[in-house]
């Protein structure tokens, strides 16, 4: 080792003398003796690399102190963060889906903090069934005859499936069988079900016929599976529920639906198509219904099933049941979530989802001008920002190829170069609180559609 290399090893500082450092000392206070100790044989191990490679010290050992609260803050901040969603879709799958309701957030902190009666009944001082609350709220809010809660609809699938039908035939529409994100799809969860997949019909043209034709002495059910996140336009032909179900009385054959992001409201009245609602197709004579939690109906993840008693309670007692279940918080949310629908004249006020999605075009481009002037200042003369109408969506997987009007903030970058348009978008997510756009058309564009807090956002763009 040259005389050099010798003198750089011995400016790094021995980690015991470091935590007698003035500056340290609060570290220790605010992290603990152990975290801090393993920051610094991290930096000390990092400076002895940067000497042995580039035969210099790093920056950063100028002052140790603040490199270690640096290492430490970035080390201990959580992996799962707030941000700013402003992609455009309400429901974004990768940012958490639905905003949770302040009566559900409350219902979540008291089930965390307190004991509660999760399997507990205070009328006879024994043992209950977790389901028991939400269910009654479901049938009351669908007309079912019970209801049964998993830890998300493609648990609620294969649940309903296993249960109902393990060792015999189902009967699908080639035309449904849908594949969701993750790769999830209808044949592989049949398969994991135990149940052997009938494919009747076409891609674009499925008739009454194609069931009758289908049925032999080991089908056990007739199932339906919404297309939720794709259409198939023009020559097409399908057949309803309540078709279904006229069908299948004359077999004994009980009738599922997958209906995925299944909504309890008329979306007509979000400005939006109509969905197929539960409440409907148990009205049709469907035996068992699962849908999600956290799309459009609002609250956590979660599957719900709704149906005929006997079969849910099949699905009860099957030993995936127990596997699949819903948690504490879970079901408290839930309960809290279906307890606002008890209410329509103030839904949309306490649904975030529900409000969200109902926002008024002409309301948010007020918003975007509010916010204009500041930014336009703070960010010239690098960027253009100015505001623009766009189109929303509800995303996941619901009502694929609708959308809602809405507007903008954009921010052109005046070189024409994409390469400041990247690094705009990569600062904007270093931020404290992140802000997530999308660049498209030359642009980064913020859909004010989610945008609740405003100063907050204002805020961190001034940064």
């Amino acid at each position: 080792m040259t005389q050099d290399l010798r003198q750089l090893f011995s400016q790094i500082p021995a980690i015991d003398r470091l935590l007698h450092d003035p500056q340290i000392t609060p570290l220790v206070a605010r992290f603990g003796h152990t975290q801090v100790v393993n920051a610094l044989r991290e930096r000390v191990q990092q400076a002895r690399q940067s000497i042995l490679q580039a035969q210099v010290l790093p920056a950063w050992a100028q002052n140790w102190a603040t490199a270690v609260a640096q290492y430490l803050e970035q080390a201990g901040r959580p992996a799962i963060r707030r941000v700013f969603n402003l992609t455009g879709t309400v429901l974004h799958t990768n940012l958490g889906r639905a905003l949770q309701a302040e009566a559900a957030v409350h219902a979540v902190c008291d089930a965390m903090r307190y004991p509660v009666t999760l399997e507990y009944s205070l009328d006879g001082a024994s043992r209950g069934h977790r389901d028991q609350a939400v269910a009654g709220l479901l049938c009351q809010l669908t007309g079912a005859e019970d209801a049964c809660v998993v830890n998300n609809n493609a648990a609620a699938v294969l649940l309903m499936l296993a249960a109902t039908a393990a060792g015999k035939e189902v009967v699908v529409s080639r035309g449904e069988l849908v594949e969701i994100g993750g790769a999830f799809r209808i044949p592989d969860v049949m398969r994991q079900a135990g149940c052997q997949l009938v494919e009747v019909g076409t891609t674009n043209r499925t008739h009454s016929k194609d069931y009758r034709q289908a049925v032999t002495e080991n089908t056990a059910l007739f199932m339906k599976v919404h297309t939720s996140n794709y259409q198939v336009m023009g020559f097409t032909a399908s057949v309803s529920e309540a078709q279904l179900v006229a069908e299948a009385q004359a077999y004994g054959i009980p009738v599922v639906t997958d209906l995925g992001s299944g909504s309890l409201l008329d979306m007509r009245t979000c400005g939006l198509p109509p969905e197929p609602m539960p409440q409907q197709l148990i009205a049709d004579g469907v035996s068992l219904v699962s849908f999600s939690g956290d799309k459009l109906l609002g609250g956590p993840q979660a599957g719900i099933i709704v149906g005929k008693k006997e079969l849910i309670a099949n699905i009860q007692q099957h030993p995936l049941k127990r596997a699949l279940r819903a948690d504490k918080m879970t079901l408290a949310a839930l309960e809290a979530t279906l307890r606002l629908y008890l209410q329509p004249e103030t839904l949309f006020e306490n649904l975030p989802t529900l409000r969200l999605l109902h926002r008024d075009a002409a309301a948010i481009h007020e918003q975007a001008q509010r916010l204009l002037p500041a930014l336009a200042a703070h960010y010239s003369p690098a960027f253009t920002v100015a505001v623009q109408p766009c189109l929303s969506q509800p995303g996941s997987g619901a009502l694929p190829v609708d959308s809602l009007p809405s507007a903008a903030l954009t921010f052109t970058p005046v070189s024409g170069q994409g390469s400041e348009l990247e690094a705009l978008a990569a600062r904007l997510r270093g931020l404290p609180v992140p802000v997530i756009g999308r660049i498209a058309g030359g642009g980064l564009w913020l859909d004010l559609r989610c945008l609740e807090d405003e100063a907050g956002l204002l805020e961190m763009l001034l940064q």
